[in-house]
């Protein structure tokens, strides 16, 4: 299943959003520095689906606030 993000690093909480069928934002405490503000990402997408964030994937937009995620 594909879903496009929006990001919003350096925020007070880390939350999911839900626009549309496939469509969220999703906040995350983490900076955009090195990488660190996917991982968060992909962690908070994870817990928010209930899967691995092993089994989460960014396909595109890794250094935009417009994210496309895999979930395996």
């Amino acid at each position: 299943m594909k879903i496009f993000v929006s990001a919003k690093p350096r925020a007070r909480e880390e939350k999911v959003e839900r626009v549309d069928e496939n469509n969220f934002i999703v906040s995350v405490t983490a900076p955009p520095v090195k990488g660190l503000a996917n991982q968060a990402i992909i962690k908070v997408v994870a817990g928010y689906f209930k899967v691995a964030p092993s089994r989460v994937k960014i396909v595109s937009g890794f250094t935009s606030r417009q994210k496309v995620l895999e979930i395996i």
